[in-house]
């Protein structure tokens, strides 16, 4: 072996920077500097208000029978009244053999209201409402 091309040793291998990262000053000053832009940052992100995540759902109630009172029915669904909830229209759709479901709009906060418990909540009126679907939903 020839003693002038020795392998490098581990130290100088450490030594070596590819990244031409050398000045312990420019990295102080760039740290600074991306400090600084966080801050800036977290304070415009601070300032804005996000607008609350809304769903748009079509909700089918679907009656026991055909003798059930359809207004009734709609009226105790509306009765629910609760921050974050909206109710919109509604109409009757024939299902068959002369019964009717009530189909209703509303509009949700995501984070204020659930579905699942809007529906329990609904399903109590038990004198008219033997069932409950999400029929269409649709964030805004």
């Amino acid at each position: 072996m020839n003693p002038a091309k020795a392998p490098a040793t581990e130290e100088e291998e450490d030594d070596v920077d590819l990244f031409g990262s050398s000045d312990e000053e420019e990295d102080a000053e760039a740290e600074r500097i991306r400090n600084e832009r966080l801050a800036e940052y977290k304070k415009k992100k601070e300032g804005k208000t996000k607008p609350a995540a809304k769903s748009v759902v079509t909700m089918d109630v679907k009656p026991w029978d055909d003798e059930t009172d359809m207004k009734e029915l709609e009226a105790a669904v509306r009765s629910i009244i609760k921050d974050g909830l909206v109710w919109g229209a509604s109409k009757l759709v024939a299902v068959g053999f002369g019964i009717k479901k009530l189909q209703i709009n509303l509009v949700i906060e995501d984070d204020k209201i659930g579905l699942d418990d809007l529906q329990e909540e609904i399903a109590e009126f038990e004198d008219y409402v033997q069932s409950t679907d999400i029929a269409a939903m649709q964030k805004l």
